[in-house]
């Protein structure tokens, strides 16, 4: 977005310049063409004071100072300036110069002797360049901390959905697309009684667990069709003779593409829940 011309007229503007003619001049300059906010200085030591405190949108530097000069003070405002952009217009007489400042970091200069009209137009157009740096530079701050947000806020979501999942099952499982149990929350592969593709899961056991096959092949049809379900009930019967009830229910996990990336579900043990349902009114 560009600057308005409120806020170029409102930028902060500093001369730096050991003649006080020419500071004069500038001042005049700058005040009749609507430019509220110039301060100046002909002491060059003491430039990057005054920018560290007031962070200048614009700084005027005459190249040529006794004590130190302009070359100097870009290299001190440079150590000073995070991002690398030094907002320095420098001005000078020797037109062998303006190389050597462009190098040193300066941005643009100003030929002595002054063309007002030149002067005017070279400043307000580093201005807008400067206004519209410091711009961009708040909008991606500000997209930077709504990231940060929005990701917390995602972390946060998580960790609720994952609590909730724990409170209100016994287990959790994700499967890969080919099957193969890739998350597991409690004893949801000894629970679920899925056989894997790789045979690793038997059907029923050495140890006497025997699954009611029906109820268990619907469960197996439901995810090899990769449809989802819910509060699917199916029961084996134990070693020793018990009868142990499961409730589940799962969907199929898809990528942002639409193709098929596995399945997820969540389980509890309801046999305490089915045993009261079966038992004899007295």
């Amino acid at each position: 977005m560009k600057p308005s011309d409120s806020d170029i007229l409102q930028a902060r503007i500093l001369i730096v310049d050991d003649l006080a003619a020419n500071v004069s001049l500038l001042e005049r300059m700058l005040a009749g063409a609507g430019y509220t906010c110039v301060t100046s200085t002909m002491n060059p030591r003491e430039v990057c004071e005054l920018h560290r405190n007031n962070g200048f949108d614009l700084i005027l530097l005459d190249l040529l100072m006794p004590g130190m000069d302009g070359y100097a003070v870009l290299e001190g405002l440079k150590a000073i300036e995070a991002d690398g952009y030094v907002p320095v217009l420098v001005v000078t007489a020797q037109p062998d110069h303006k190389l050597r400042a462009l190098q040193s970091g300066a941005r643009d200069f100003i030929s002595k002797p002054f063309d007002l009209v030149e002067v005017k137009a070279r400043i307000r157009n580093m201005l807008e360049v400067r206004l519209c740096h410091q711009q961009i530079a708040r909008h991606n701050q500000m997209l930077e901390q709504a990231v940060r947000e929005r990701t917390a806020e995602l972390r946060a979501s998580e960790e609720r959905f994952q609590r909730l999942t724990e409170l209100s099952s016994d287990w959790y499982w994700e499967q890969d697309v080919d099957g193969h149990f890739s998350v597991i929350s409690g004893p949801a592969v000894e629970m679920l009684g899925i056989r894997q593709h790789d045979g690793s899961q038997p059907g029923n056991d050495v140890h006497g667990v025997h699954w009611n096959e029906a109820e268990r092949a619907a469960l197996e049809a439901n995810i090899a069709a990769r449809r989802p379900f819910l509060d699917l009930v199916y029961s084996r019967t134990n070693a020793d003779g018990s009868r142990q009830y499961f409730q589940v229910s799962g969907e199929p996990i898809f990528n942002p593409t639409g193709g098929y990336a596995g399945y997820r579900g969540i389980g509890m043990d309801v046999t305490g829940r089915m045993q009261t349902s079966f038992s004899p009114i007295a």
